[in-house]
């Protein structure tokens, strides 16, 4: 079993930033987080769960939401077994409840659909005033 623990979250001015961590634990199929893809995805208030960012095992390879482009930045410390999520220039319309997701085989492909994901964490909640 794989445990997600995120940690973080806040509340914060418009412009403002926060930094998101993820500590993961545990193992599947004899796998560790350091060969899982990770993401991250949220959920705003009366809004489903969306897809935030994603990155590949070894950090070679992320992706981003449009709406988060150039204002975060996913990363990775495998020796620690922590994911990263640094926000920046946050905005109103960024509150939400931010979750860590884990998919234990990395095919070396983008996953950017909550059905991919095989772990999750239990949320952490962020909330951005104007």
């Amino acid at each position: 079993q794989v445990q997600l623990v995120e940690s973080g979250g806040g509340l914060v001015q418009a412009g403002g930033s926060l930094r998101l961590s993820c500590a993961a634990s545990g193992r599947a199929s004899g796998r560790t987080f350091s060969s899982y893809a990770m993401g991250w995805f949220r959920q705003g208030p009366r809004k489903e769960r969306e897809f935030v960012a994603f990155i590949s095992w070894n950090g070679g390879n992320t992706y981003y939401a449009d709406s988060v482009k150039g204002r975060f930045t996913i990363s990775r410390d495998n020796a620690k077994n922590t994911l990263y999520l640094q926000m920046n220039n946050l905005l109103p319309e960024d509150t939400a409840v931010y979750y860590c997701a884990a998919r234990v085989v990395d095919a070396g492909t983008v996953y950017y659909t909550q059905s991919q994901y095989d772990y999750w964490g239990q949320g952490t909640q962020v909330t951005v005033s104007a």
